[in-house]
This record gives C-alpha cells, sequence and structure tokens, in this order.
C-alpha cells in the first residue's frame, strides 16, 4: 500500500484536466481543493474505515464533493478554479485516492 502523496495526487489531478483538454491549476490552487475534500470527510465522519463501502456510495460522494467544494470555492474569492472543471478534479482526487488504499 502506498502512502497519500499531495504532490502525486496535484499532478494526477492536472493531467486528468490536460487529458480532458483543460488547462491545469497552480500547484496551490489544486491544493485548496484536495484540502476542502478532506475537510468534507472529517465533518461527515468519513475518515473512518468502512469495510461495508459501495461503488455506488463512490459516486455519492463525487456528486456530494462536487456541491460542496463549488460552494465552498464561491466563498473564496481568490480562487482560480473554475465550475466546470470541479468535476474533472474530483473524479481525478478518488481515482488517485483509490490508486493508494
Amino acid at each position: 500500500m502506498e502512502i497519500y502523496d499531495e504532490n502525486k495526487a496535484v499532478q494526477q489531478i492536472n493531467d486528468a484536466l490536460k487529458d480532458k483538454g483543460r488547462s491545469p491549476y497552480p500547484e496551490d490552487e489544486i491544493l485548496n481543493v484536495i484540502d476542502m475534500i478532506w475537510d468534507y470527510y472529517e465533518e461527515n465522519g468519513l475518515l473512518e474505515i468502512d469495510d461495508d463501502f459501495e461503488a455506488e456510495e463512490d459516486e455519492d460522494i463525487s456528486s456530494e464533493l462536487c456541491d460542496y467544494i463549488a460552494r465552498m470555492l464561491k466563498k473564496d474569492r481568490d480562487a482560480q478554479i473554475k465550475a466546470e472543471d470541479i468535476p474533472v478534479i474530483v473524479d481525478a482526487e478518488l481515482a488517485y485516492e483509490d490508486s493508494v488504499l
């Protein structure tokens, strides 16, 4: 099992954005979104190990994360992340998490 590496997560997210024909973001912008994802996990008790986690829950999480991050980014006037890029970023981050489990 590999340890979560923020630098690798940022690279995977920016690669996913490029693959979708979108521009990559500066590292600090992506790290801000990663922090939001982990804040969401913490606020919703999702950092606890759950052996019964289902794949469809992962889809629900993706949608909920996108909504949560969109709300948080609206509050952050300095954020550069475009709303249409949020699903790509979330899906790439979730894929990275899965790769290190």
